[in-house]
């Protein structure tokens, strides 16, 4: 899929089309390692409760990407307290970050993941941090 897209700050309105996406990172993390991520049964409603609050949250970064025809991610980071053994005190944390399939392989991810930072750096984090599963080649 090709077209125009906009990344830009989620507000607590772009929740429910985020749900969705939310359902498939957890699926695709659990069924990656059961044993590190075993979600909740109610996960999604964690979800539906905790996103309008990183939306509103000046030291969260909650992201979307817009394309024709709806969203086709999204980003969602906070930031982190070190344990008091680091000269740096905190981090920027990217928790997820989801690409509709037809989305992927065009940008979407590192477009999110570019502007996450800019945001971080804006808030004043000096460092960002992602984790990613040696299992997950997308």
């Amino acid at each position: 899929m090709t077209g125009p897209l906009r990344v830009r700050g989620a507000t607590p309105a772009d929740v429910p089309g985020v749900l969705p996406f939310v359902q498939a990172i957890t699926r695709q993390h659990e069924a990656l390692d059961p044993a590190r991520f075993a979600m909740l049964p109610d996960v999604v409603a964690r979800y539906e409760r905790w996103l309008p609050q990183r939306a509103t949250d000046a030291r969260s970064v909650f992201l979307v990407a817009e394309a024709s025809g709806g969203l086709a991610g999204f980003l969602v980071g906070t930031v982190e307290a070190s344990i008091p053994i680091y000269r740096l005190e905190e981090f920027g944390f990217i928790h997820d970050v989801w690409v509709e399939p037809a989305w992927r392989g065009q940008g979407v991810a590192r477009a999110l993941v570019t502007e996450a930072i800019t945001r971080f750096r804006a808030i004043g984090v000096g460092q960002v941090r992602l984790e990613t599963a040696a299992g997950n080649p997308s």
